[in-house]
Parts: C-alpha cells; structure tokens; sequence
C-alpha cells in the first residue's frame, strides 16, 4: 500500500488579495480552497507583533520624583488619555515630559523572551503602581532592554500603541498539498484556483519597468549538462546596499513562518513563496573568471554549504560552479563562500528550471531539503524563469537600489511545450458521473489556463501548461473539470463505479449484513430467525398503531399468523420467552429482518405495500454465565448501548443525535438520528408487554434500521502518527439537575474545548438522599492532548476553570471540590 506525503505550505490570507480580489473571510476562502482540492488544514490568526499590543497605549510622563522607599525606582504620574495614572517605574532614564508606551491594568503583555505576564494595579515599596512603563523587549518590540521606549512623537495621549506601530493583522491558510499539485505551491497559484472557482479576474504584478541600466557587470553563462537544466536565466545587479529590509516584506515573510536574513535573500524568497520559482543571489565580487558554468563534477569532490557543513558530492549532483570551484548545489542550496552578506555590493541573480529528477536524488544523498528543492523536485514552470528574475531585479532596484548591469542571459536551447490532450465528452460524463454542459466545461479549463484548441462534435482537444505537471492525459484533464465543477455538486447514488480509473465492487447488502453478524457473534450474541407474520392481537391489546395500516393475509392460516408484521419486537419476544421458558434466561439475541406496512394512497398493486429492512437487539439476565472469577450482573441499558454504539462506529456512522425516547413499546431509552432521520431506537421494553409472553424478567431492545445504516455505511480506515507528547487524565466531579443526559454534557464539553479535549467518560453516576432531590451526581473523566506539545499544568488547569465555568454557566451545575 502507497501513502500520499502531504506538504503543509502556509499562505498569507492578506498576500493573497494582492493577486485576487476576496471579499469571503479566511475562513470562508479556505473552504473554497479545500473545495478544490487544496486541503485547508487550519485558519489561524497572525499579528506581526505578537499580542498585537492590546491594552498597551501612548502616554505622558507628567511627574518623576525618586521613590521613598528605594533608591532604584521612581515615583511617576502618566497622562494615557482619559486619565493621569500613578505607575512606579523601575528604569533609570525616565524623567518628566516624555512620551512613553505604556501597559494599563489588566493588559497582558507578550515579551520579546519568556512568557506573557498580565500587568496589575499593585502597591510597590508602599506606593501605588497602576501600569507599566515599557522597555522595548517587554512588549515584543526589540531585544533592548537598556531603558523605557522614549518616544519622539505629536499623538494624542491615550492613542492604542498598536495604531501608534501600525500593528497588522493577518491569517494564515494552513494547506495540506499533495505531492501532485507543484503548481500550487506559491500565492499565485493558489490565486489561480480561486479564480476558476470563483470565476474572477487574476493580477500579477507587472515587470514593464524592467531595463538594461548598463552592462558593467556581465558575467557568462555556460550550460553543460542540459538534461539537468533545460533553462537557465540570469542577471546582474551592481552598486547594491545590503540592509535590513521594510517592514511590509518582513511581515509577509514573518506571516508564512520566514525568518527575515536581509533585503536581497527576503527577495528572492518573497518571489520564491509569490510565484513558486526558486531563485539564488550570489555575490558577482566573488564568482572567479566572471563566468557561470552548471555542470556535474567527479564523485568523491568536496564542498562546503551555507551550514558549514563539508559534503561529499556525487556525478547526480548538479553544480553551479565558476571557473575554478563549485558555488552552489544547483536547486538545494547555497555554498558557504559565494553567499550574500553585508560587504556585498554587486550580485548574480538566477532563475532556472532544473531537473526534477536530478535535485530528488541530490536532496536524498546530502538529507537535503529546502523551499528551493521542494519546488523544484515536483516541477517548475520552464516560461516562469524570466519573469520571475525581472520580478526579483525590480524589488532590488526599489528596496537595495543599484542597477541592472547585463543583458538578460537566458540559456533555453530545447523549447518545452504545451502538452496537446484529446478529450472525449462521453468519458467526462462517464467518469464524473453527470453530465456537465460544454460551455461550462470549457470556461472551467480557461479559467485553469488550459486552453482549447480544437473542437469536434464529441471531442475536443486541450493546450496544457507545462507547470501543470500532473496533468499529462485524458483522465486528469476531467479530474481538472470535476475539481473545479464541485464533488459537493455530484449526486451520490447507492452504488459507486468507475470504468477506467478502478474498479470498485458494488455495495453488497449480504457481505454488509455478515460484517454486522459477525461483530455481534464475537460479543457473545446469537442470531434469530422468526417469522414475518404475527398475531393482531399483539398490538390490538394495547392500542398499538405503527407507521401505516398493518397488511393482512388473504388465506391466513390462523389468527397468529394473520398480519405481517410492523415492528420486529414481538417475533423476537416470542423467542425470548420459548428460551426462558426453557431455563436459557441470559439472552443476547439478534435478527435481520423486514416489517411492512400498508399506505391508503397510491397504486393498488405497487404503491400502497412498504418494506423496509431492520436489525433487532434482544439482551436480558445476566451479561454473563455464572462463574466463580466474577460475581454475576444483571444486564442494564447501558450494556445494551454499548454493543448498538459498537455497531454503529463499524459503519463508521458520526454526529448522530440522541433523544429520549416516548414510545408505547419502551418503558424508557434513547431515539438516534441522522438529522431528520431515524436511525433507531433503544430501551427497555414495557414491563406490560413482556407479561403477555409470560415473561417475568427484563428485556432490552434495540430496533435499528438495517437500509439505512446500509446506505450511510463508510468504513474505512484512518492511519495516523502515534502521538509524540503525554496524555493527562483529569477527573471533576458535579451535581446537576437529573434530567441532563451525559450526551447533553458531551456536547457541552465539545464545544467548549474541542481542540485538547480528546475523551470524556462518566465512571461514576449517583442519585440519593446524599444530594438534594431532582439532583444527579456525576464523575467525569477527561482526558487531554496536546498533539504539538506537552501540556504544561498551567494549561491544564485553564482548560478546567472554562469547562467548570461552562457547566456552571449553562447547566447550573454545583461542582464538588
């Protein structure tokens, strides 16, 4: 068996809409995205300062005078708006008439190192302190912490800091992609499915002012293993200045999980992460005998990457080399000597396609492995090199300043072109299962770059892009179509088939019957068979009425057999009753049958009969034989539930809905639903009924409906890593109002906190004169996980105080300390 290896790229939600217009939520974009095919695993927030300086304000230092009671602290008194607060401050260059930053009661403040900690109004050395004056490293901003922030600003007083520091908040799409979709690893190509999906207009930024300032600075270029590089762009840039770069590309590239080195290396990154083509800057000073030369070189040759790390290279490993040594481990990464740093003034800027196969093998050998790499193993976009290089030099220009000193070296000596598709209607039909109009089929291929180049009557063929890589026959082109067109908007049928993609078996009603069987076999259970056709008298006795009119026979044999039946539960009580009878009083019994019904509208012969297929539960006595390990228990409910929850998660049949049940059959139990629909029902039955059988003991009953746990089964398997980090176990325990149900306080505690929550049971249940009337006990148990961390006690006891402030708060609970 093969496994997919999903990737986890991280997209801006705000990059992004540079590209495409959204007016949907993160949220709502996300589930367009996994609607397409690009998972969306998780939305989550980013601030480019963490906290985002919530609560934090600009402030006046009004007075400053030494404290009393100790000589390194001063007393002070701050505007921060609407009122003048006292604050002690602890720092020696504070003094009167600055402007500050300062954290109001309440605030909690996330430093540059440690944990957050909640600023409170508090006595310091016996004077009132209400706030913090802050350093630049307690709020985040910086690593000094030499001093408070002094400002030199007009604001108001009492103006947010995160207005004052132009805090930005973002979201980041967390997307599971495939190994298949490279041309989906970039914002430009995430862009891309949006606008087929959403059928709107693409902007990519424009790269018209690119020009040829000079050519002091030219480097050549020479290609020698063409088969490892099919293209190879290149540029120079001279008179750079290597800097810290703006705030704008150190949040884009902050907000994917980038740590920011310096403006040149943030570029090519930035255009790397924009456009999913990997790019390299080397220092042009130091590329010997002004020429490039991509080549292999002898195995066993040493080389030393930016990691300081010496490796040993193979004839696999493409090197980007100069005249004398190599540089750079073409599409994986960079050499210690050729790399960008501040002395740098003038550089070689590349943009190539490289051989998938080739940088697989190399990042395999050296354990290599890099955004570059990653992109380039799955396959590039050979039309993107130059685009993506004029990108890169114009955002250098801007941001490094310099010139653009050479010609556009551009080394493309075989042309790699469109793949040509022939597409069939019928198979597009045939494989999606519905048949979707032409002109919607073809705007969806437009809309995806794939272009239609010639049209028949039944079939039509398609212009592919070479960045789509997996597109290269018939059947992905309509896996583009159905992707696009929507699986949501394909009806499900009972069956699934396919004619050329595999073959899956139909559905099978008896193999499905005999997977149940079997699992109630192994507990202990032993199937019955009874007749359909019961006695009237049954039901007449208590005024029993079912869904529709019972069908009565023509030529009944007797009274006992004059109707078919509409419940399964009195064949199966006549069972019960022959074995009690017989001194076999511990029963687990089980049956697949039908009931029918009779309705009064509709055609004579077929309209007016129903059917419908069933499974029947029947426990009673003792769980098990007697023995003398165990002492012997009688069976309850809850035994009962167990095996109906046990079958039920066989089909693998989620989120039902619990009920209590009012039916004339049951004396007490639970009605389960699949939104409207009933799946089944359980409980115990009518002590009044089993009299009628001479039964003198308790029968529990479960009547589920076998077709439509037929037609919602999907079992399958999930596989996934055993978790790295500890599970806890906390108990609490809690007196609530006896009609809350456990499924209630299940619900309850989901919804509260899903993410850690992982189990809930209740070990312990108590009603009695120990706790007030109307009133139940229960003893919860919870178990939590962190699957990224090991939870600390702190954040256990968090998860504790929402869960019991829930349970106070929505069910009145009193909870036992």
């Amino acid at each position: 068996m093969g496994f997919l290896i999903f990737h986890t790229m991280k997209i801006s939600y705000n990059w992004l809409k540079q590209y495409i217009d959204i007016p949907e939520s993160a949220e709502e974009i996300g589930k367009v995205l996994t609607d397409t095919g690009l998972e969306v695993e998780s939305v989550e927030p980013f601030e480019t300062i963490k906290g985002g300086l919530k609560g934090l304000v600009i402030g006046e230092v009004l007075t400053c005078s030494k404290h009393p009671n100790a000589d390194k602290l001063s007393v002070t008194t701050v505007n921060v708006g609407e009122r003048v607060l006292p604050i002690v401050c602890g720092a020696a260059n504070v003094a009167a008439g600055q402007k500050v930053v300062v954290a109001l009661p309440g605030t909690t403040v996330h430093p540059a190192k440690g944990e957050p900690f909640t600023i409170k109004a508090t006595k310091i050395r016996g004077e009132v302190s209400e706030g913090m004056i802050c350093a630049e490293d307690e709020i985040g901003l910086g690593e000094s912490h030499a001093g408070i922030m002094v400002l030199d600003t007009p604001v108001a007083n009492g103006t947010p800091a995160a207005e004052f520091f132009n805090v930005q908040t973002d979201y980041v799409l967390e997307i599971g992609l495939t190994p298949n979709r490279a041309d989906a690893a970039s914002h430009i190509g995430v862009a891309r499915d949006i606008k087929a999906a959403k059928k709107r207009s693409l902007t990519v930024p424009g790269i018209d002012a690119f020009k040829i300032e000079n050519n002091n600075l030219a480097i050549a270029v020479e290609v020698e293993n063409t088969a490892a590089c099919p293209r190879y762009s290149a540029v120079t840039i001279s008179g750079i200045t290597v800097q810290e770069s703006p705030g704008w590309l150190k949040n884009r590239l902050k907000s994917i999980g980038l740590s920011p080195v310096n403006n040149i290396v943030d570029i090519t990154n930035f255009v790397l992460h924009e456009t999913g083509q990997p790019l390299h800057a080397f220092d042009a000073d130091l590329v010997t005998g002004k020429k490039v030369i991509v080549k292999t070189l002898p195995a066993g040759t040493k080389f030393k990457t930016l990691d300081d790390k010496e490796r040993t290279l193979t004839t696999n490993d493409l090197m980007i080399c100069n005249t004398e040594e190599p540089m750079c481990i073409a599409g994986v990464f960079g050499g210690i000597k050729s790399g960008i740093s501040e002395k740098t003034k003038n550089i070689f800027l590349e943009s190539a396609c490289f051989s998938a196969d080739y940088i697989r093998k190399t990042g395999m050998h050296h354990q290599l492995k890099t955004d570059a790499s990653f992109r380039f193993e799955r396959g590039t976009d050979p039309n993107l090199t130059v685009y993506a290089l004029k990108r890169a030099a114009l955002l250098i220009r801007e941001i490094a300043g310099g010139a653009i000193s050479s010609e556009v070296v551009d080394i493309y000596p075989v042309k790699i072109e469109n793949k040509l598709i022939s597409v069939q209607d019928k198979h597009i039909t045939r494989l999606i299962g519905k048949a979707v109009p032409r002109e919607e089929v073809f705007a969806i291929l437009e809309n995806l770059e794939i272009t239609i180049v010639q049209q028949e009557a039944e079939v039509f063929t398609v212009s592919v892009p070479p960045y789509r890589v997996d597109v290269i026959q018939e059947t992905d082109v309509i896996e583009e179509i159905l992707r696009i067109y929507g699986f949501n908007n394909i009806e499900l049928t009972e069956t699934a088939g396919t004619d050329y993609l595999a073959e899956f078996p139909e559905k099978d009603s008896n193999k499905f019957k005999r997977a149940l069987s079997s699992q109630l076999v192994a507990n202990g259970f032993y199937e019955i068979l009874t007749n359909s056709l019961t006695n009237i008298a049954y039901q007449q006795k208590h005024n029993l009425a079912f869904g529709g009119n019972p069908v009565e026979m023509l030529n009944k044999l007797s009274e006992e057999q004059g109707i078919l039946r509409q419940t399964m539960l009195f064949t199966g009580l006549e069972v019960c009753a022959y074995n009690i009878n017989r001194k076999q009083k511990d029963l687990k019994l089980f049956e697949f049958g039908k009931i029918y019904w009779k309705n009064e509208a509709g055609d004579e012969v077929t309209k007016r009969y129903s059917e419908e297929e069933r499974i029947a539960l029947y426990m009673s006595g003792n769980t098990e034989t007697e023995n003398w390990q165990n002492q012997t228990k009688g069976v309850t409910y809850y035994d009962l539930a167990q095996q109906v929850v046990q079958l039920l998660e066989k089909v693998n049949l989620e989120n039902l809905k619990q009920e209590k049940l009012n039916d004339p059959l049951f004396e007490y139990g639970m009605q389960l639903l699949k939104g409207n629909k009933e799946i089944g029902k359980l409980g115990k039955v009518k002590t009044s009924l089993t009299k009628d059988f001479g039964i003198k003991q308790e029968i529990f009953y479960a009547d589920l409906n076998a077709a439509l746990l037929f037609r919602s089964a999907n079992p399958k398997f999930v596989v996934q890593e055993v978790p790295k980090f500890p599970e806890v176990r906390r108990d609490l325990s809690l007196v609530l109002d006896k009609r809350v149900t456990f499924d209630e306080i299940r619900t309850l505690v989901l919804s509260t906190e899903k993410k850690l929550v992982k189990e809930i049971i209740a070990f312990d249940v108590y009603e009695g004169d120990k706790i007030p009337a109307g009133k139940k006990a229960y003893a919860l148990g919870f178990t939590l996980l962190d699957e990224s961390k090991t939870l600390t006690d702190e954040e256990i006891e968090k998860v504790m105080a929402r869960l019991m402030g829930a349970f106070e708060g929505k069910m009145g609970a009193v909870i036992r300390k």
